[in-house]
């Protein structure tokens, strides 16, 4: 892998920043490994430890999101500094792949759903608020009915908020396009669905969690049907009526219920002046 130099990274940041622009997020492959390749070699001139306390300082930016990060690439150091930083929200995306060990190591994963726990255990310590999404992939070569219910059963127990499902697909030239015990399609998609559904379960039981909790909100851009739609710090989904002027503004609400559409409606702390 190759990083960009931390230099041009804060550079960017300010750019960013100055064009209005406020929560950035971090991502790309192996963004834990941030450092190696920085200046054409292998060697980790920064980490990504120190990545992320550089852009905490940068002027301007009011939200940073972690995302992507592997399990065994983030420390209890970026965890910490996270929960007491200016700008880095608690929300963290954590591929897991599966909840099975053996199947961890076929598809050669630097880390066993131990690690998992243990950072999971790790940020919820710090941050008990915090959303945490994790990667998921179904339908992996050797994937049997039980290594399945053992990653579903693993998953329903895990306190996560969402899940992002991948159903394997074979590509030639790899390890895996090669491994026998390949998982029928319509046995793949059976478990993509039983494990969105479970995805519906974990963010609704995330979103019940934070009712009645004070968080700000940042507004996007689109009306979505006479609705302008926003994410909390902690990305809860929120939605009140449509008004442009509340487009890339943050307002501090006060989580009410959630919506027959799933999505949270929330009363203001402080009613903008031009609602």
């Amino acid at each position: 892998s190759r990083s960009d130099t931390l230099e041009n990274v804060l550079k960017n940041a300010k750019q960013i920043s100055e064009r209005g622009i406020k929560e950035i997020v971090l991502t790309g492959v192996n963004i834990g490994d941030y450092g190696k390749g920085e200046f054409g070699n292998k060697k980790h001139e920064h980490t990504f430890f120190e990545l992320v306390k550089a852009l905490d300082t940068v002027d301007g930016i009011h939200r940073l999101r972690i995302s992507s990060i592997e399990p065994n690439l983030l420390t209890n150091e970026t965890i910490n500094f996270v929960a007491t930083s200016k700008s880095f929200v608690p929300h963290f995306h954590i591929p897991l792949q599966s909840g099975s060990n053996k199947l961890l190591k076929n598809m050669k994963r630097r880390y066993l759903r131990e690690t998992y726990d243990n950072r999971v255990e790790a940020i919820k310590k710090a941050m008990p608020n915090a959303c945490i999404g994790v990667d998921v992939i179904v339908g992996f070569p050797g994937e049997t009915d039980d290594l399945f219910l053992e990653t579903y059963n693993y998953l329903n127990n895990l306190d996560i908020s969402y899940l992002h499902v991948f159903t394997y697909s074979e590509r030639p030239n790899t390890e895996a396009f090669e491994m026998a015990e390949v998982i029928p399609q319509k046995v793949r998609n059976k478990r993509s669905k039983m494990l969105r559904g479970l995805s519906v379960k974990k963010r609704r039981a995330f979103y019940e969690s934070q009712l009645g909790n004070n968080l700000t909100v940042l507004f996007e851009s689109e009306n979505k049907g006479g609705y302008i739609h926003g994410f909390t710090e902690n990305y809860v989904k929120v939605k009140t009526a449509w008004n442009p002027e509340l487009v890339n503004t943050l307002h501090q609400i006060k989580l009410k219920n959630i919506d027959e559409d799933g999505i949270v409606r929330f009363d203001w702390i402080e009613v903008p002046t031009h609602i």
